[in-house]
């Protein structure tokens, strides 16, 4: 029982992780319809801007209980970041979808050369005052209190997005133009702004994760890289677009990630992708996905 209360446990974590990434991706292409492959590269970028601000501010006096928001701090800062990006971005949005990819793959290696440039190619870790607030119990497993706090994180962020899409006035102008661009540009709609507003949010939505989830692993130059494999591997499960296939399809690849990694290593990878290819063979558009006309 402790075994799978323990894969249950760091799989849910791994989902938290996974869903504060690609939850910003989701609503990117939800209204905007851009693949943004770069979201990986900015998770990376909150993950090292998180360890420098942390590694500064703790001497200078901060109390080591304080370090989350700290964490949070840099990952909304650093955020902000989205608002260049989209206007790069804008200047593509009637070409092509290939060249939406091309462009968004270029912005990850110019964020490998940024990251590599800055933090250097050797992996960096936060010290260990994630472990300040001890672990938690539950029959029998252990887990940092602190990957809990991640995980309401993300439940919070989830129910945020939530209320925000379907309960403000300006949530449901972002539905109405992921809908039908035009008409809500007739109804007097700031499709731009909108764009900009949703482009920024996601970017936050990466950093923000990646600054949080660096108490828990090493970050490397690769780590933007690995998590969009990842990352596309959730959204063609839950369906590209829904935010709560994003929620499910983190819930599935991290459950599986975990059990994998406990029971038989060597099929870590594949056993997420053989998830995958049912999908994309039994329900190509995904758990939630709106199915293609």
């Amino acid at each position: 029982m402790a075994s799978l209360i323990g894969i249950l446990m760091a799989g849910v974590f791994h989902a938290a992780a996974l869903f504060l990434l690609t939850s910003g991706l989701q609503l990117v292409f939800g209204v905007q319809r851009i693949v943004n492959l770069a979201c990986g590269s900015l998770y990376a970028l909150g993950a090292y801007v998180g360890i420098s601000f942390t590694t500064w501010a703790l001497p200078q006096g901060l109390p080591v209980p304080m370090f989350p928001l700290a964490l949070l701090a840099a990952g909304l800062v650093v955020g902000l970041i989205g608002l260049p990006l989209e206007r790069l971005i804008s200047t593509i949005y009637k070409r092509p979808e290939s060249f939406q990819l091309l462009l968004t793959f270029s912005l990850i290696l110019v964020f490998q050369d940024v990251l590599r440039f800055f933090w250097g190619a050797n992996p960096q870790q936060l010290a260990n005052v994630a472990m300040h607030y001890g672990s938690v119990s539950l029959w029998g497993a252990q887990m940092p209190a602190y990957n809990v706090f991640v995980i309401l994180l993300a439940i919070a962020t989830a129910v945020g997005l939530g209320w925000f899409l379907g309960r403000t006035t300006l949530g449901k102008m972002l539905r109405a133009t992921a809908e039908n661009r035009e008409a809500s540009a007739a109804m007097g709609v700031n499709v731009r702004m909108v764009y900009l507003l949703v482009f920024t949010l996601g970017t936050t939505l990466s950093t923000v994760g990646g600054a949080m989830v660096v108490p828990t692993a090493a970050v490397s130059l690769q780590i933007g890289v690995d998590l969009v494999v990842e990352a596309f591997a959730v959204i063609v499960i839950g369906g590209l677009g829904s935010m709560k296939g994003a929620a499910a399809g983190a819930l599935i690849v991290g459950l599986i990630r975990a059990a994998a990694l406990v029971l038989y290593p060597e099929v870590e990878v594949l056993a997420t992708y053989v998830i995958v290819l049912g999908i994309l063979v039994f329900k190509p558009s995904g758990l939630f996905g709106k199915a293609a006309v």
